[in-house]
């Protein structure tokens, strides 16, 4: 089952279930949905009888977000760690020790209101001269941190601030829409209850530019250095999230270091079983 935030009629935003072409609103909001042990099944007893289906491709789509925070893992690709260490030779040695560690890097990536939803506006910093998309798989994780579903994330980077010192890795991850979530959120219902076959996940990233491919590239979770367990396991230690979070798990696609997005471009991320995230880039 696939679950969704979008603008009714009234232009307020709801929840909806993704149905074929449908969306289906519920009569209860993202969040206490996530709580419960059976979503998929709450879900469908929580259809309104009032309100209509409505045609998923007339919808106005938000970010799958309410209140959660969003954190984001490092270096758990090899191309992730190879890119990092290309990005600057002061640091190469502080992500390749990354890699090899049994912990993790974790970092908290954003707060809701810097999140953006599918053909909403993704940002690249006005101080920055070499920015990236990153695309991942995002694991939704509710009040408990157990993981009920997945989200499409796109981890934007500005990659020449983190490379002139790793210190300004904030700077360059947290900003205003600087990261992208949607185009739902896939119970785990639709992997019939346990966690996927790590390379059956596959991720395409496209970037358009001016109706061209600027670039292209796909990765699989197989390619993962760490299990999603291992990522959730040190996220909760000495941690609490009573509104839940949203863990994206790293990047395996990264483009070549002569590329950088500019305003206008167009990102796509798709993830099968998901959907596909599609944002417009600006500078401003």
């Amino acid at each position: 089952m696939k679950i969704v935030k979008y603008l009714d009629a009234g232009q307020l935003p709801r929840t909806g279930w993704w149905d074929g072409d449908l969306i289906r609103p519920l009569t209860m909001s993202l969040f206490p949905l996530l709580e419960m042990m059976d979503p998929a099944e709450v879900a469908r007893s929580h259809v309104s009888d009032r309100c209509e289906p409505i045609p998923f491709a007339g919808a106005t789509l938000l970010p799958p977000i309410e209140q959660q925070e969003v954190w984001a893992a490092g270096v758990t690709y090899t191309r992730s760690k190879a890119a990092r260490m290309e990005e600057s030779e002061a640091a190469a040695d502080c992500y390749d020790r990354v890699y090899a560690s049994p912990r993790p890097e974790l970092f908290m990536k954003a707060t809701p209101h810097r999140v953006s939803g599918p053909e909403q506006p993704l940002r690249i910093r006005q101080d920055s001269k070499w920015n990236v998309p990153e695309p991942e798989l995002g694991l939704v994780l509710n009040s408990k941190l157990q993981l009920v579903g997945y989200v499409i994330g796109n981890d934007m980077s500005s990659r020449d601030i983190e490379g002139e010192n790793p210190l300004y890795l904030p700077q360059a991850k947290v900003y205003d829409q600087c990261c992208g979530l949607g185009p739902c959120i896939a119970l785990r219902e639709d992997f019939d209850g346990e966690l996927p076959n790590l390379a059956d996940i596959k991720i395409d990233l496209a970037v358009r530019r001016g109706g061209q491919a600027a670039f292209t590239g796909s990765t699989d979770i197989g390619e993962m250095a760490r299990s999603f367990e291992d990522l959730i396991g040190y996220l909760r230690r000495d941690n609490s999230f009573p509104t839940g979070a949203i863990l994206l798990t790293g990047t395996g696609v990264i483009p070549d270091n002569d590329f950088t997005l500019l305003p206008g471009d167009i990102v796509e991320i798709t993830i099968a079983g998901i959907g596909t995230l599609r944002n417009p880039i600006i500078q401003r």
